[in-house]
């Protein structure tokens, strides 16, 4: 009809960036970013636990996987903050937390993400003075983490970790976007 807008139906993006507490809490306050889950992705054991993926045994990375609005917020705009959230020159390293399970990861849902992730690296390579490290993977499954991780940040402002890494990381996430995190 005349006069109507034309709507996106809600996509998803999967990445990984470290520890997924740090990432979680960094992009579930961005514009036209609805939801953000932490979770469980490209390894070959079914239904994993923390304790498993921790172990290193599973294969799985932490990711979050964010449902958000295309028409608030692009996948190309995402993986610019994603790009913000870590250290993607580090192979499987974020700060002290070290494992396969905390390595750079964009888990691609389609071709169109495959392609504006390959872009989208090629873009980002001279903001870094060491190589990217990120790797591109298809998702296959993503599996939820415990409840327990679910929204970790804001349910424990005050423990250890959140003071001394994800509170200094959001800092700097802020003064990327201007010191601010639009909602």
């Amino acid at each position: 009809m005349q006069g109507e807008e034309s709507h996106q139906a809600n996509k998803k993006a999967t990445f990984g960036g470290g520890c997924f507490w740090c990432t979680e809490a960094m992009l579930e306050d961005v514009e036209g970013v609805l939801d953000v889950i932490s979770g469980y992705a490209g390894g070959h054991v079914k239904n994993p636990t923390y304790r498993a993926v921790c172990e290193g045994t599973t294969g799985h990375a932490e990711v979050v996987q964010v449902t958000y609005d295309p028409d608030k917020i692009t996948y190309k705009r995402l993986l610019e903050l994603f790009w913000q959230s870590h250290d993607p020159t580090t192979l499987n390293r974020q700060g002290a937390d070290v494992g396969t399970q905390y390595r750079s990861t964009i888990m691609w849902h389609d071709e169109d993400q495959f392609k504006e992730a390959q872009t989208s690296i090629k873009e980002a390579a001279p903001l870094f003075k060491d190589p990217i490290v990120t790797k591109l993977e298809k998702l296959d499954v993503f599996y939820p983490a415990e409840d327990y991780h679910q929204d970790y940040f804001k349910h424990n402002p005050n423990a250890g970790y959140c003071v001394y890494v994800i509170q200094p990381k959001m800092k700097k996430f802020k003064q990327y976007l201007g010191g601010k995190l639009p909602r």
